[in-house]
C-alpha cells in the first residue's frame, strides 16, 4: 500500500509541472503589450484590420487529441465580458495558425469550427475613453478529438464543454485602449 501511495503522490506532484511547460506564441500578441492595428476591428469606430493572430503553441500533453481556442475580453462593460473567438476541433497534429486564419475567409485546419461569438472573430475595440482592456488568448489541450458542439451554441457552452475536456490550457494577455 505504500509503493502504492508513493507512486500516486509522485505522478499527482508531477502532473501540473507537465501542463505548466504547455505554451502559447504569437507574432502578432505580446503578452502584456498593446495590440496592433491588425487584430483591431473594422467597425463600431474602430479601424483595424480584424485579422486573427498568428499562434505557435508547444509541449502539449503527449495524450493531447485536439485543440481548441478562446479569445476573451473580461473588461467589456456588458457584465458578462465579450467572447472575440472560438475555435474548437483543430487536430492534435496542428501546432500553429498563421495570421487571419480565424477572419472572415477562413484558413482553419480542415475539421476545425468556429464557434458563434458576441460577433463572428472579431478584433479589439473597446469603448472610446474606457480604460485599456485585456484579451486573454487561450489555447486548450483537450482529450478528445472532437467536441460534440454546433456553430449556434454559445461560447459559455463551448467553455463549460472545453472545461470537460480540458487536459491543460496556455495563455497570453494583450491589451487595448482607445
Amino acid at each position: 500500500m505504500k509503493k502504492i501511495s508513493a507512486l500516486l503522490a509522485l505522478l499527482l506532484s508531477t502532473t501540473p509541472a507537465f501542463a505548466d511547460d504547455f505554451t502559447v506564441s504569437s507574432h502578432d500578441m505580446n503578452a502584456q503589450q498593446p495590440l496592433a492595428m491588425n487584430q483591431v476591428f473594422n467597425g463600431f469606430g474602430c479601424t483595424g484590420k480584424n485579422l486573427s493572430p498568428q499562434l505557435s503553441w508547444q509541449h502539449a500533453p503527449a495524450n493531447s487529441k485536439s485543440f481548441a481556442i478562446t479569445l476573451y475580453d473580461p473588461d467589456a462593460p456588458t457584465g458578462s465580458g465579450w467572447w472575440h473567438w472560438t475555435v474548437v476541433n483543430i487536430p492534435a497534429t496542428i501546432l500553429q495558425l498563421p495570421t487571419g486564419a480565424g477572419s472572415k475567409h477562413s484558413n482553419l485546419p480542415v475539421g476545425s469550427m468556429q464557434g458563434r461569438n458576441d460577433f463572428g472573430f472579431g478584433g479589439a475595440c473597446p469603448p472610446a475613453g474606457d480604460k485599456p482592456h485585456r484579451y486573454i488568448l487561450t489555447v486548450w489541450a483537450l482529450d478528445t478529438d472532437k467536441l460534440h458542439v454546433t456553430r449556434n451554441m454559445s461560447a459559455a457552452m463551448i467553455g463549460f464543454m472545453l472545461n470537460a475536456h480540458k487536459l491543460a490550457t496556455a495563455s497570453l494577455t494583450a491589451t487595448y485602449g482607445r
